[in-house]
């Protein structure tokens, strides 16, 4: 018995180990920070980013110490950015950040007439913000960036999920 027994403890070991290991990398939720764990927008700002670059409603988030992340939505996220550009972000972003450099950004993308692009860095500069859709670049000032915007759709996803 004590054969069949060592094997199984073994196993549930190694599952806490992860479960826990893991819980020191993630990110609860994106609103506010529990105390010990920052939220995906204290974080954002640690790397010289306003908040409002990443949507209300984040779930959670991973950054692994290379500056390799993840971050979690409970759907895709779309929104107007600038009161002209139609953003999307997929129901997990991720890409890897440095201090006012965001790259190998997958999941985020603008629509550009009838078409969606794919935003793969975004450089802070000073007062700006430069957003790269392959070789081309749009820059926006901080202040469209002081409050993170709320995607389309989520206050009914929102309501009808808590009933």
């Amino acid at each position: 018995m004590a054969t069949t027994t060592y094997p199984l403890l073994l196993l549930l070991l190694l599952l806490a180990a992860t479960a826990v290991a893991a819980r020191a990398v993630s990110g609860g939720g994106g609103g506010g920070g529990n105390g010990t764990t920052p939220s995906a927008y204290e974080m954002l700002e640690r790397y010289n980013f306003p908040r409002g670059i990443l949507p209300a409603g984040v779930q959670g988030y991973v950054l692994r110490p290379d500056g390799a992340f993840e971050v979690y939505f409970p759907r895709p996220c779309e929104f107007l950015l600038a009161r002209r550009w139609l953003v999307r972000y997929e129901a997990r972003v991720s890409g890897s950040v440095a201090a006012g450099k965001l790259t190998a950004l997958q999941g985020i993308s603008v629509k550009v007439v009838f078409l969606w692009l794919g935003v793969g860095e975004v450089d802070r500069a000073g007062d700006k913000l430069s957003f790269y859709i392959g070789p081309v670049a749009t820059s926006f000032p901080l202040g469209d960036f002081a409050e993170s915007p709320r995607c389309r759709g989520y206050d009914d996803f929102t309501a009808a999920a808590s009933s």
